[in-house]
């Protein structure tokens, strides 16, 4: 059954360019933004005079390994909303071609129909989280001479940690998409949200934990819940030393909140599913 829900799915998908432009753009875009910020960093510490070795003495080298598995899990995570809309495509174009419905006239059970989903999804997640080792690897291998001298994988439970984040905030992806159905509504409220409205409830949280009996609440919000998981990179964490170690805290507790993230996410998926007529 596994087999075939696989198949099925790839038939749905190996000639739809729209699915394979949004894959391409994500695999420019994570080199792209690492990129231009690795070489922004070359520039700066290039120069022999004291503003340089001022600047690499303050940041340290972010691409350096292991520490490139951070700063680049971190700069990729900007562009989740690319994977997310192949997400969204891959729900709401169910509804625009009637092929849900045509799934369950050939004797797929609803839940099945959303396991495919859910495993579409999974194997997105784990795409996107490969392109993203592709970079930190070969940036890593860039920016480190002494390879030797280092432990090359100390921070690589940070690879975990990018697909647990990519898939936490995929699934709530698709959930948008199977609730409004068509896609530049679920498009347009997951952008709105991500990039608006949840960043400025975040603030206004903050400001309020005092009030709040000193409960950061904004840490709950959907999309923060697993942002938290990746905290700033050390070179900017050395500008606040105590809210960074406070953020590498946390991460434990926010792996918990992804996971039963996850699980409520997905069993209202089956839920709204079974309940709704085709």
């Amino acid at each position: 059954m596994f087999l075939n829900i696989i198949k099925t799915e790839w038939l749905k998908l190996k000639n739809y360019l729209t699915f394979w432009l949004l894959l391409l753009a994500t695999a420019i875009s994570y080199p792209g933004i690492n990129a231009i910020v690795y070489y922004g960093y070359d520039e700066s510490t290039k120069p022999k005079n004291q503003s340089g070795q001022l600047i690499k003495m303050l940041v340290g080298n972010p691409f350096h390994f292991p520490e490139v598995y951070h700063t680049t899990a971190f700069l990729s995570s900007f562009f989740t909303f690319i994977p997310a809309i192949v997400v969204i495509m891959l729900i709401t174009n169910e509804y625009m071609f009637k092929t849900h419905r045509q799934n369950i006239i050939d004797g797929w059970q609803k839940k099945t129909f959303v396991w495919g989903k859910f495993i579409s999804v999974v194997l997105v997640s784990l795409i996107v989280t490969l392109f993203y080792i592709a970079v930190a690897t070969v940036l890593g291998y860039i920016a480190t001479p002494d390879l030797d001298k280092v432990e090359v994988f100390a921070k690589a439970k940070y690879i975990p940690l990018f697909f647990l984040q990519i898939f936490t905030q995929l699934s709530f992806a698709f959930l948008l998409g199977l609730l409004f159905r068509k896609a530049f509504v679920a498009y347009g409220f997951f952008i709105f949200y991500g990039l608006i409205f949840e960043n400025i409830a975040v603030a206004f949280l903050k400001l309020k934990i005092k009030q709040l009996g000193g409960v950061d609440y904004g840490q709950f919000l959907p999309l923060e819940i697993s942002d938290r998981l990746i905290p700033v990179p050390a070179f900017i964490g050395r500008f606040n030393d105590t809210d960074y170690k406070i953020a590498l805290e946390s991460i434990d507790r926010h792996v918990i909140y992804s996971l039963v993230f996850i699980l409520l996410t997905w069993f209202f998926s089956f839920y709204i599913f079974k309940k709704r007529d085709l």
